[in-house]
């Protein structure tokens, strides 16, 4: 091996982060994912409930509470999430830390949305902080949809203390976990001609105090899934037109930083899709495609990103859709291919800049998906290659990207087969690509002991290079 040289990550001009199970379908794991995408996401979508003083707790509601007289999603006593484990008296080797931890060694920061009981006391909000001061830089969604009236927190609080609850728990957030970012998603403008936000004399001040403004938005949804079917005349569900949607976000966006003294922060759709309920399989596909390609050309710069909801569905909001016979099955959808191919554009991928020549040892850093330094190792491919690997002697924990297809690295593998990056996308010829790797925390959480900075970045001594094994031949002919 000759040269290697410095590797910064940074933002896209669109982030795409997806979400990987809620009350409508299981946890994929993120091996799966990333074999099936080609690429990591900015951050992986967990959706969690916390009522730990409500009776049933810590089961899920619709196990705790199942009845045949519910009617609605979202007719328990607490939300049908998945709970969760930790807070006070928890267990860390339980949900969702287990998948956060799949999440951040594969190279993604975690998005957890957490509905959460607005009467818990302090000690409470202060110990479910402290548990996630870990987990570098995550993002925290504090009971989104606030101006609804289907979740818990808006069946049993006004909307005045749900919007002083959120106030509330990100200054405990701030205190005890200020890598992690809170994301208020409540107000936003209902119709064009207005310029006022639902509930926005209670929500101001969420509007003020969050790290993150966000809103959900579907293009079609059937919420009335999975208790009817959506059929024509129905009234569990509907159709929006795209252009009056992306003006409806772009006019809440407006309205926010104008709130906010005229300063912008960073704007998300934390759930999007068009349901396939309302659509079918084939104009969902097409849907979602004209919304991002609005947000493409409109070179959206006040849109920070997207949430994908999900990656497997029970019904028809995900890329796949579970097969009803094996939930560990999804049978890929026409959005499948249209959504991977657009988040391979230049617009959704992280933006990778090649610096100066380096010399071993290097010290990797990983801060997140959107700031983290990796190296560059230089091959040239004489063509098209039969067999292409990489072969490590000791346990690292890496990330490698290679003709634009991404690979995992786990503490436990030794060689890792790059072929699959050329089965897509073939060489025609002579050709220099570039490896690229980077250095997720191996245990999925940031390490106390590395400085005072460890809260946002971790670190990766590299002392040696892998072997590359490159051939363009059969062993035998």
């Amino acid at each position: 091996m000759n040269k290697i040289y410095k590797l910064h990550m940074g933002k896209a001009k669109c982030a795409v982060d997806l979400g990987d199970g809620s009350e409508r379908g299981e946890y994929v794991n993120q091996d799966y994912i990333l074999y099936k995408m080609g690429r990591p996401h900015r951050a992986i979508s967990l959706m969690y409930c916390y009522y730990p003083m409500d009776a049933g707790w810590p089961r899920r509601a619709s196990v705790a509470h199942a009845s045949d007289d519910v009617k609605f999603a979202w007719d328990y006593p607490y939300d049908d999430y998945f709970t969760y484990k930790g807070g006070l008296g928890g267990n860390l080797n339980d949900e969702p830390f287990t998948y956060m931890r799949d999440i951040r060694r594969h190279g993604q920061d975690v998005n957890l949305t957490l509905t959460i009981d607005c009467g818990l006391s302090d000690e409470y909000l202060i110990a479910v902080a402290k548990e996630l001061r870990t987990f570098g830089r995550m993002f925290l969604r504090i009971n989104h949809e606030a101006t609804g009236n289907w979740f818990t927190h808006n069946k049993r609080y006004s909307y005045q203390e749900v919007a002083d609850f959120f106030v509330r728990f990100h200054n405990i957030i701030k205190e005890y976990a200020p890598n992690v970012k809170t994301v208020i998603c409540a107000a936003d403008i209902q119709k064009l001609e207005s310029n006022r936000l639902e509930k926005e004399d209670e929500f101001k001040q969420t509007i003020l105090a969050a790290d993150v403004w966000s809103v959900d938005k579907y293009l079609a949804l059937h919420w009335g899934w999975p208790y009817d079917i959506a059929e024509t005349g129905g009234t569990s569900h509907a159709r929006y037109k795209n252009e009056n949607t992306y003006a409806l976000t772009k006019a809440t966006f407006e309205r926010y930083k104008e709130l906010n003294g005229g300063v912008s922060k960073p704007m998300v759709m934390a759930e999007f899709n068009a349901d396939g309920d309302v659509t079918g399989p084939y104009e969902q596909a097409t849907m979602v495609r004209d919304f991002l390609d609005r947000i493409r050309e409109d070179n959206a710069t006040w849109f920070t990103g997207f949430t994908m909801y999900q990656f497997r569905d029970r019904g028809r909001l995900g890329l796949e859709i579970e097969d009803p016979n094996n939930n560990e099955v999804g049978i890929e959808q026409p959005i499948f291919k249209m959504y991977k191919e657009m988040i391979h554009e230049d617009y959704f991928m992280p933006e990778v800049i090649q610096g100066e020549e380096v010399k071993l040892p290097m010290t990797l850093r990983w801060g997140g998906a959107e700031d983290a330094t990796g190296l560059a190792m230089p091959l040239h491919f004489e063509k098209n290659p039969t067999f292409c690997e990489v072969i490590f002697e000791g346990e690292e924990n890496y990330m490698m990207e290679l003709n634009g297809k991404w690979f995992y690295k786990s503490p436990k593998a030794k060689n890792i087969d790059l072929m699959s990056a050329f089965f897509e996308k073939p060489l025609e010829g002579e050709t220099d690509l570039t490896l690229k790797i980077f250095a997720p925390p191996a245990t999925g959480e940031n390490d106390p002991s590395q400085g005072e900075d460890w809260l946002e970045n971790y670190y990766a001594k590299v002392e040696k290079l892998p072997e590359v094994r490159i051939r363009f031949t059969p062993t035998e002919v």
